[in-house]
């Protein structure tokens, strides 16, 4: 289960996020997760939840979005969005396999929302 790994560096990360603005925790996450990473949603949600006991997101909500995998074909040069089903990604446009996957295996942190000290407030 590599949800458990993710859920650990979303906390890592946002927990990093809310420290630089003086957070006093953080309410809300935003992720997009590339569809490459194949990541069962209810499994990251159960991880996130106990990876952020006891830190600054313990209680916060994790939003999770998928981005599309995103290939480009090299012999012809345009950019498709794969069959993620298919035992090959082959370019609609020509037919050909020469393919480089350019998007899909990313984990971006959008956003993180937190409460501050009244006498913090973020810039």
């Amino acid at each position: 289960m590599h949800e458990a790994t993710i859920a650990m560096a979303i906390v890592d990360q946002a927990a990093a996020v809310a420290m630089q603005h003086g957070a006093a925790r953080i309410t809300a996450i935003e992720v997009e997760l590339g569809a490459l990473k194949q990541v069962v949603p209810e499994a990251l949600d159960l991880a996130f939840e106990a990876c952020a006991e006891g830190t600054l997101a313990e209680g916060a909500v994790l939003s999770q979005t998928v981005r599309p995998a995103v290939a480009l074909c090299r012999p012809c040069g345009r950019e498709f969005e794969p069959d993620l089903t298919a035992l090959s990604f082959a370019c609609p446009s020509c037919g050909q396999a020469d393919v480089e996957i350019i998007a899909g295996h990313e984990i971006v942190l959008k956003a993180v929302e937190c409460d501050t000290p009244a006498e913090t407030p973020l810039p």
